[in-house]
């Protein structure tokens, strides 16, 4: 065999075992993929883009489904609401401008109106830091249960079922057995039968001077009126009353007024007081008759005289500003 063809012979020698081993150990062309990492790229592609979307999760298309649900119900809860508000205010407005036995007729006519009227209003009182019929709750509570309690306005009648006392509820209208439906001017009472009675919020009619003389007429001699009032009602600043005038008024039908400092009650009682200067008689009566702590509502106290005085007086009540209130 000549040189050549042995070099021949060693050079095909090699090229089989160089094919041999690469058919044993094939290597992956850089170009082509192979298909079982394609298969897993693709459902990892897939499982990220579903959920990015929420399309493949079914709470994620749940929670989506709901929250596009819950949209038009919120919608319709917002809408009642702002209708409800909007009633509440006209209602609201028309106690204040309307005499109590216009009060009653209307709401003899359609009595919803008053569940309407009292739904609005229990919203309202959400919003206060403050109850004042609690403040009067506690004043009864600090006192001898014995007392027979008159509460005119009774709302939904808080008062008698926080107390041990003996209480004849007053409305418009009673959606509870134990409160009378009347026009608060005119009630069954007897004269003289009752130790206390209560305005909470409830002086709202043209012709509220009538309520507060039938509570004179249902009071016994040293019986007490509590009055609860919102503060802008007697602000003359602002469209008010003047407190002054209001208490002179009420004094003037057969009251004394019951002040913090028992000191100044002989002051204030003396004719000369309403003769001073008005700012000074102002200050003196926002100090000592006001609780300045509270800054929506004032509570005034009275006590009915003994004995009337022998000279009819004619009073003069104040007008009291409506209280309006103002859309949310």
């Amino acid at each position: 065999m000549t040189a050549t063809a042995m070099k021949d012979e060693s050079t095909s020698s090699k090229n089989r075992k160089r094919n041999k081993k690469r058919q044993r150990n094939p290597k992956p062309s850089s170009k082509e993929e192979p298909i079982e990492s394609k298969l897993k790229s693709q459902k990892d592609t897939k499982i990220n883009k579903n959920n990015k979307h929420g399309g493949s999760s079914s709470s994620s298309s749940s929670s989506s489904a709901s929250k596009k649900r819950a949209k038009p119900s919120n919608f319709l809860d917002m809408l009642r609401e702002r209708l409800s508000g909007g009633q509440f205010r006209m209602l609201n407005e028309k106690l204040y401008t309307c005499s109590g036995q216009e009060a009653l007729d209307y709401f003899k006519e359609d009595p919803e109106m008053f569940d309407m009227y009292h739904t609005g209003y229990q919203q309202q009182m959400s919003n206060w830091p403050e109850l004042p019929v609690n403040s009067i709750i506690d004043w009864l509570l600090s006192r001898s249960s014995s007392l027979v309690v008159a509460d005119f306005g009774c709302g939904d009648a808080r008062i008698a079922k926080s107390v041990k006392n003996k209480v004849f509820s007053f409305d418009l209208v009673s959606k509870n057995p134990s409160v009378i439906a009347c026009d608060m001017s005119n009630t069954s009472l007897e004269s003289s039968s009752v130790d206390v009675a209560v305005f909470c919020l409830s002086l709202m009619g043209t012709n509220y001077s009538s309520y507060i003389k039938e509570a004179h007429r249902v009071l016994r001699p040293s019986g007490m009126l509590l009055i609860a009032e919102v503060k802008s009602r007697f602000d003359p600043n602002n469209g008010g009353a003047d407190p002054i005038d209001f208490v002179k008024a009420v004094c003037d039908l057969g009251f004394t007024s019951v002040l913090k400092v028992k000191s100044f009650v002989s002051i204030y009682s003396s004719p000369s007081f309403f003769f001073l200067v008005s700012p000074m008689r102002k200050i003196l009566i926002l100090f000592f008759l006001q609780d300045v702590s509270n800054k929506m509502f004032i509570l005034l106290h009275f006590k009915k005289k003994e004995q009337l005085d022998s000279n009819q007086k004619t009073i003069k009540w104040p007008e009291l500003k409506a209280c309006l209130y103002k859309r949310r």
